[in-house]
């Protein structure tokens, strides 16, 4: 049964994700927003509201994924376009949010964009932030604004659950993955394992040594995000030579930029089970990848957010 919002509810879809949009609108029961995106022949976006806002409770879903900046600077000009145009509240539903990986100083001189974007959308008027899965659940901290920071293990995991896989470990590919690794062996009453890899320079990866039984299990590869998919296939490989007996991969989002795809097609990787966060094209959906829907979990968290409710059970 659809979801039942008050007056004045509004969502809006820009042009990141808009077959999610679509799902999230049969699931709350409402229509998208009348609005256009365009662009100059400069490359300048413009932004066009086609019907009231004044006093309503906005939603705006984008998710800032290739091309990033594109997709950030229509989400600011909206925004802007909203409070101008006496948008009660303006909630920002971004799937994936990217630059979060830029969430501080590695070396010297360096940015951190991570804060910068938190600044903008900020700036520009939003009230609430509704995401999923930061590369650091400390990005948080960026925002003077509530943030409802969603997480997909919860999806994932159900997933694997309903295989029916035995002898299953869960694998982090890095340290920084260990603590989704931990959430999915917990929900899937398994133990983890842990690759201890080195990055000597951006997107290259090295395998150091696999802490933890793999022998004959089958091992699911857990992060918040695949790009390159560099990091996966030669955990992937690695497992295989240390025993593993099928290997899975898992994230929540999907970016697979470049060789990811063809990387994936010829690893050892049996399935590589991702969510909707972003929108992939045609050429990148492949028999080995399986799309989870993330629609049902945003839809509800809009619903408690909008009735004034509380997220945390969502969480649970």
């Amino acid at each position: 049964m659809p979801y039942q919002l008050k007056k004045g509810f509004k969502l809006f879809a820009l042009n990141s994700n808009k077959s999610l949009a679509k799902e999230m609108a049969v699931l709350l029961g409402c229509e998208i927003g009348k609005s256009s995106v365009t662009q100059f022949s400069d490359g300048e976006i413009q932004v066009n509201i086609e019907e009231s806002v004044r006093g309503c409770d906005v939603y705006v879903v984008q998710s800032t994924s290739h091309p990033n900046n594109d997709h950030i600077m229509e989400l600011l000009i909206m925004i802007d376009a909203l409070k101008r145009a006496s948008a009660k509240m303006i909630n920002v539903v971004v799937p994936y949010y990217s630059y979060a990986r830029q969430d501080r100083k590695a070396r010297s001189r360096e940015p951190i964009t991570a804060k910068l974007v938190a600044n903008l959308l900020e700036k520009s008027g939003a009230t609430r932030l509704i995401t999923m899965d930061f590369h650091a659940p400390q990005v948080q901290g960026f925002f003077d604004i509530p943030v409802d920071h969603l997480i997909g293990i919860p999806i994932l995991s159900e997933y694997f659950e309903k295989k029916g896989l035995e002898d299953v470990v869960v694998v982090a590919p890095h340290n920084g993955a260990v603590g989704r690794a931990r959430k999915m062996a917990s929900l899937l009453n398994a133990p983890i394992a842990l690759i201890d890899r080195r990055r000597p320079e951006p997107d290259v990866s090295e395998i150091l040594e696999i802490i933890g039984n793999v022998e004959g299990k089958n091992a699911i590869i857990v992060d918040d995000l695949i790009n390159t998919a560099a990091t996966q296939t030669y955990a992937a490989k690695a497992l295989v030579e240390y025993g593993a007996k099928t290997v899975y991969a898992c994230c929540t989002h999907a970016v697979l930029s470049g060789p990811a795809v063809d990387r994936i097609e010829s690893s050892p990787i049996q399935e590589l089970v991702v969510t909707n966060t972003i929108e992939q094209t045609d050429e990148k959906q492949t028999k080995k990848i399986t799309i989870l829907s993330v629609a049902p979990l945003l839809s509800e968290a809009i619903d408690r957010i909008h009735h004034e409710k509380a997220v945390s059970p969502l969480f649970e």
